[in-house]
């Protein structure tokens, strides 16, 4: 049975950051190279020098792959599939690395360039993962419709002089609650396209619980413009806020060397255009909307470029991000269900 070795993700120190095919030799060759350098060295301390210096000129292993964390990943999984041991590491650059003994690299290669050719990338896939975040408001609605709690309605909507009055609470809750079965269920096919977009370039639990503080800070900017008994409630505040986040995480990956001020600004124009076309409507909350895309155009500027592009390994940190987003919104409910 062939032995399997996992395969570790680390940084690499600086000393041998990147190396390229051209630094690589096939294994006789190297031998042959270091026994003819200790043959020529013409006495023991040159010659530990000399060959300390040659050491650290070769890399311990052969780079095979380079590219983002999905890739990589699957390219980890093929190798782990054949017994080939190897391991990964992140260039301080961003990309990803998998590194395996000189003896296999053409091995490993040769296994790589068939797991592309049979399994031809997809542009675009959606997932599971937007489902625990509808979760929320999923709930929340469910339980104000069934009348189960008959004042759950009156306690969560966002009313403009109660939030101002310090029932700040109220920002939150209202993010939950819907009008109608139809308000719903526009909210969380929206939502569920959009949050699908936005797992594509990061993971959704590294960014959720920040859109939804941003989609509550713009519930009381509405109450704080509008200063009257405006209420307002519904989960479109929060999809607005993700569509303003996916456009500037489009912004900054727009190549440097692209011409004209539009053609750089057409991820940004296009999320406004879509904003507008989907935010106008009967009962529409616009102020509610407008303020949402606002705050979560601020959330794309949160993760790094580099993540971003090249992908980021899930870790324990995002189990921390997923029980603040749910936390979130469970002392928003405390404190209304409090306040009666």
């Amino acid at each position: 049975m062939p032995r399997f070795m996992s395969p570790m993700i680390r940084r690499r120190p600086s000393a041998d950051k990147v190396y390229t095919e051209s630094h690589t030799v096939d294994t006789n060759e190297s031998r042959a190279v270091q026994s003819a350098f200790q043959e020529s060295a013409p006495s023991s301390t040159e010659q530990s020098s000399e060959q300390l210096a040659f050491e650290q000129q070769t890399p311990p292993d052969i780079r095979v792959s380079e590219g983002g964390f999905k890739q990589i990943r699957d390219e980890s999984l093929v190798l782990l599939s054949q017994g080939i041991a190897h391991r990964i590491e992140r260039s301080e650059d961003g990309p990803f690395q998998i590194f395996v003994d000189p003896e296999k690299r053409r091995t490993a290669q040769f296994q790589i360039r068939l797991y592309h050719r049979e399994n031809p990338p997809l542009p675009l896939k959606f997932s599971l993962q937007p489902l625990w975040v509808l979760l929320v408001p999923i709930i929340c609605t469910l339980i104000d419709f069934s009348d189960a709690y008959p004042q759950l309605h009156n306690m969560g909507i966002s009313d403009a002089g109660k939030i101002l009055r310090g029932e700040w609470w109220r920002t939150i809750t209202a993010i939950t609650l819907h009008g109608d079965e139809r308000h719903l269920a526009s909210n969380l096919v929206s939502g569920y396209l959009a949050l699908s977009l936005l797992h594509y370039r990061i993971p959704l639990a590294k960014l959720v619980p920040f859109l939804a503080v941003g989609a509550a800070v713009a519930n009381f900017f509405v109450a704080l413009t509008v200063q009257t008994n405006f209420r307002a409630l519904g989960f479109s505040g929060f999809v607005f806020a993700v569509i303003g986040c996916l456009a500037v995480i489009e912004f900054r990956l727009m190549p440097r060397e692209t011409h004209g001020m539009l053609r750089r600004f057409a991820p940004l124009c296009g999320a406004a255009s879509l904003a507008v076309f989907l935010g106008l409507g009967e009962n529409a909350d616009i102020l509610g909307h407008l303020y949402g895309f606002i705050a979560g155009l601020l959330c794309g500027f949160i993760p790094q470029k580099k993540t971003l592009r090249w992908g980021a390994p899930s870790d324990t940190t995002d189990i921390f991000w997923i029980i603040a987003y749910f936390a979130l919104f469970a002392i928003g409910w405390a404190f209304a269900l409090s306040s009666f």
